[in-house]
């Protein structure tokens, strides 16, 4: 049995349809904790662990797709999904870095300065934004990939 399979289908899109649902929500949980005080002491320790669960998932979700791309023959289309892929992991490693800094220095006995805390804010911003906008360019690239489209 291929690492990468389950009952001879191929990891990928399952692993994918996490990511696509992860990402955005986690981007939601940052800008929120960095933004909204209340929502990130009610977040607490979760953001960063959406961040590190994405953050692992991704270069999975990027060898299955690989080990499929290779089954299929180089294809014009598979080839941009996975090099649009591929500038993805920057961004969510982005956002698991200023996530953990987040939860870091706000969990800390000293009240961050203001300063530091528009650092974070914008980093967050930043960051969710082209997290978001990423795994929103790579699926449709997938999906132009399997549609045809």
């Amino acid at each position: 049995m291929d690492l990468f399979e389950i009952a001879g289908l191929p990891l990928h899109p399952l692993l994918v349809h996490a990511v696509v649902v992860l990402i955005p929500l986690t981007a939601l949980a940052l800008v929120l904790g960095a933004l909204v005080p209340a929502a990130r002491r009610r977040l607490g320790l979760v953001t960063p662990l959406a961040a590190l669960i994405v953050l692992a998932l991704l270069p999975v979700t990027m060898l299955a797709g690989d080990a499929l791309a290779s089954g299929l023959g180089p294809i014009p289309a598979v080839e941009r999904h996975a090099a649009l892929g591929r500038l993805l992991w920057p961004w969510v490693l982005g956002m698991f870095v200023v996530a953990a800094v987040q939860w870091v220095t706000h969990r800390s006995d000293r009240t961050p300065s203001r300063a530091a805390r528009a650092v974070i804010a914008v980093a967050a911003v930043i960051t969710a934004a082209g997290s978001t906008v990423m795994v929103v360019l790579v699926g449709e690239a997938g999906a132009r990939a399997v549609w045809g489209a």
